[in-house]
């Protein structure tokens, strides 16, 4: 029997996909609510590997250095073809 005296811990991982879209979406947000353009920003990043592309704002900067680059290009890539009805042979 469990002893009720104690707190339990859950931990749920996050998926690759889902953490890449989650800080894509949040370092977008982020980059418009600055007046950046937040296309030309994350390019830079994903192009360069220099973090100073995203703004620290609401902690995107911290966000998206915790994603592998490859992982945020392989999402903006399914979501590309999803987008655009193409289908897989």
């Amino acid at each position: 029997m469990a002893d009720i005296n104690n707190t339990q811990y859950f931990n749920v991982s996050t998926d690759p996909e889902t953490r890449a879209k989650l800080v894509l979406e949040i370092v977008y947000k982020a980059m418009a609510e600055k007046g950046y353009n937040p296309v030309n920003q994350i390019v830079g990043y994903i192009m360069s590997g220099d973090p100073t592309y995203i703004t620290s704002y609401k902690n995107a900067r911290s966000l998206i250095m915790k994603v592998e680059r490859d992982e945020l290009v392989e999402e903006l890539l399914r979501e590309y073809i999803k987008n655009e009805s193409w289908q897989q042979d």
